[in-house]
């Protein structure tokens, strides 16, 4: 379907690519792995017509391509997820499904009863149950996901490429999204496949591809290659101890933050827990548990309509974000670009943010103060960039991580919620801040933990909770914490 020879590519002050070779069949799955800045965004991105190459060819169905616009490519069947999610917040999410595809009535207008029902089919065989009048702005990162799988998978498209389709989500849904692909295969969809997840590659890929530093290191049959191997390709190096060593558990330190019957609209109903000092609690479950509005809650960013939280000893029936942060409470969010990183902004007052007057006098910011600051967070963290005034935009997915860990690491002591913690961000950076966060927790910081990664919930916690409709359905330690009683615990129904 599409071969690509002798693609190089390059930026201001950086050669994305360099003369890679890369090419994907019909009725193919083919991983595209890598690093964050290997260079895989910019090619699947000459694919869909978003850059054209500084040099080198590509065919597209046995003839020589240049596409003029992102539009040409779609127009020949060229459908792209990209892992930065493209929505329209104040469109439904029909209306998001079937954007530049709506169907249409006899007189030329769009048929929103027919995109409706339409939308709720593509929605239904993903195993989703969201409303598809409902506008997209209200949905949640995992929700939106959904939304784009579906927009991506609906119409008659030759070439599906996926960046991270399954960042969010977990279990049912990623079943249910690896059937679907299975299904375009065998009627000759090309997919390129695109994730930091390993165990997605030798579950659904065909063959795999491998960038560092923008040129090719290799490709084969999935089946002659293993993770180790793979892992050494992406990073350059071995990978022996992916998960630090628990330092066992703490029975005896003291609690510093505790919930009790906690209730948020129809998302969290009733729950209880908690956190001690130099623990990591992992928090598991479906999309759509709770676990994100559980979070939220804890820290402020959602109202209370039921129960307490306890932090040091004070017991709290509201609670905002500000006096969370007084009272050493740090939240990394999901979504990270939306909610987390002021993204126009530099690493300095990014890092600052949460305490200006730390950094301030008067009124009036200490710019060199800032600096200060942010160089000794950058050098904490092994945050790779020229220095305290680069935008975070233009940092890596990881690097963008250990800016958010340095923010809250200096403005809060006690607690850190982390949801999903390493999404979007390469093997090589999730080693590092799985390290990170063992070490916060070797220091005595309790950490409440949510990811959709099992084996991340099996390897980091210390203990771990389920939740399924928005109530804590168990709780595992020690050896119990495996995938399999984790599943069990999310899908069963009571």
């Amino acid at each position: 379907m599409i071969t690509m020879t002798a693609i190089s590519k390059s930026f201001p002050g950086v050669r994305a690519l360099d003369g890679v070779d890369f090419n994907v069949e019909k009725g193919e799955v083919h991983a595209l792995l890598g690093e964050n800045g290997s260079g895989k965004s910019t090619l699947t991105k000459i694919i869909a017509g978003v850059y054209h190459p500084d040099s080198g060819a590509m065919s597209y169905e046995g003839r020589a391509v240049r596409w003029s616009s992102p539009r040409e490519a779609r127009a020949a069947g060229i459908h792209v997820i990209y892992q930065e999610l493209v929505v329209f917040g104040e469109l439904s999410v029909a209306e998001n499904i079937f954007i530049n595809q709506q169907p249409v009535g006899r007189h030329g207008l769009i048929d929103k009863r027919e995109m409706d029902w339409r939308a709720e089919d593509a929605l239904r065989l993903r195993g989703c149950d969201i409303a598809v009048h409902r506008k997209v702005k209200h949905l949640s990162v995992a929700e939106q996901q959904m939304v784009e799988i579906a927009k991506a998978l609906v119409g008659t498209v030759k070439v599906r490429i996926l960046d991270e389709p399954t960042a969010v989500i977990a279990g049912r849904e990623v079943e249910l999204l690896f059937e679907r692909i299975g299904v375009l295969r065998s009627r000759g969809v090309a997919i390129v496949y695109i994730s930091h997840r390993l165990e997605e590659i030798f579950q659904i890929a065909d063959r795999v591809t491998v960038l560092k530093d923008g040129r090719l290191v290799r490709t084969s049959p999935v089946n002659q290659v293993d993770r180790a191997s793979l892992v050494r390709m992406m990073v350059g190096r071995e990978l022996s101890d992916y998960f630090p060593p628990r330092r066992g558990p703490v029975p005896d330190a003291p609690v510093v933050l505790a919930a009790e019957n906690i209730r948020v609209g129809k998302s969290v109903r009733g729950v209880s827990m908690a956190l001690r000092a130099g623990e990591i609690l992992g928090l598991a479950g479906m999309v759509g548990s709770g676990r994100t509005e559980l979070a939220m809650a804890i820290f402020g960013g959602l109202p209370l309509d039921g129960g307490t939280i306890t932090v040091a000893g004070r017991s709290y029936e509201r609670v905002t974000p500000k006096q969370s942060i007084g009272n050493g409470i740090g939240f990394l969010t999901e979504d990270r670009k939306a909610e987390g990183l002021l993204m126009l902004l530099g690493i300095a007052a990014n890092i600052c943010a949460p305490a200006l007057k730390a950094v301030s006098r008067g009124g009036i910011l200490n710019r060199a103060r800032e600096d200060d600051i942010a160089a000794e967070e950058m050098r904490k963290f092994r945050v790779a960039a020229p220095g305290p005034r680069t935008t975070v935009r233009s940092l890596s997915g990881g690097n963008q991580q250990k800016v958010l860990f340095g923010r809250w690491v200096r403005a809060c002591k006690r607690v850190l919620l982390l949801d999903e913690p390493t999404r979007g961000v390469d093997v090589g950076a999730k080693a590092e801040i799985y390290g990170i966060i063992r070490r916060l927790a070797d220091e005595g910081v309790a950490i409440l933990m949510i990811s959709s990664e099992l084996p991340e919930i099996v390897g980091m916690s210390d203990r771990a909770l389920v939740m399924r409709d928005g109530t804590v359905r168990g709780e595992l330690a020690g050896a119990q914490i495996t995938e399999e009683a984790i599943m069990a615990l999310a899908t069963h129904h009571n």
